[in-house]
């Protein structure tokens, strides 16, 4: 399987947008959805192109396909325009025997690790994008592709066979995690 991992689209449009295509040109599998979908949140600037309403259709439409965690910003009203839940604080894939642990990064993240050892620990919430291996497992912030901080550039990640990559909005290869390299 082919994942597409995004987090902190904060109702912009045209990002999900852009990363969407990305999606289906490289023929993914799966959109994993760190949170903060809809909400662009009290502490960020209106983003370009915000729409709610209509990334609620875009995703709902491709439900089958989503997997999401529920983000600092989500609320119930968020989990009522979506057709996939929304509202867990993690989830756990298991692809291939490798362990991915998804989560938003408000409860989980570097200094508050959930029990158990995941090979893979994907999360958000930063908005600064990450990718390194630390105690035998791989951690990678997917960073925000509407809010990126600490002069980044927008971010999203894939993961497929054990290998992580992090590319920029527009497809940019930053860094890539390759356990057979």
């Amino acid at each position: 399987m082919k994942y597409l991992i995004v987090s902190d689209i904060h109702g912009s449009l045209p990002t999900l947008e852009t990363v969407l295509n990305f999606y289906n040109e490289q023929q993914c599998d799966m959109l994993c959805i760190l949170g903060d979908i809809l909400n662009y949140g009290p502490r960020n600037s209106v983003p370009e192109g915000l729409n709610p309403k209509a990334i609620a259709e875009r995703l709902n439409n491709m439900a089958d396909q989503i997997i999401a965690v529920r983000g600092n910003c989500e609320s119930e009203v968020d989990q009522m325009l979506l057709d996939f839940p929304v509202m867990a604080d993690y989830a756990l894939l298991v692809d291939n025997g490798k362990r991915l642990f998804l989560t938003h990064g408000h409860i989980y993240n570097e200094d508050k690790m959930p029990k158990g050892h995941p090979d893979y620990f994907f999360y958000g919430h930063t908005h600064l994008w990450k990718l390194e291996e630390q105690n035998g497992t791989v951690i990678c912030n997917t960073g925000s592709i509407t809010f990126p901080k600490g002069g980044n550039l927008p971010t999203f990640a894939t993961y497929e066979k054990e290998t992580v990559r992090v590319y920029t909005l527009e497809g940019k290869l930053l860094k890539e995690y390759n356990p057979t390299v």
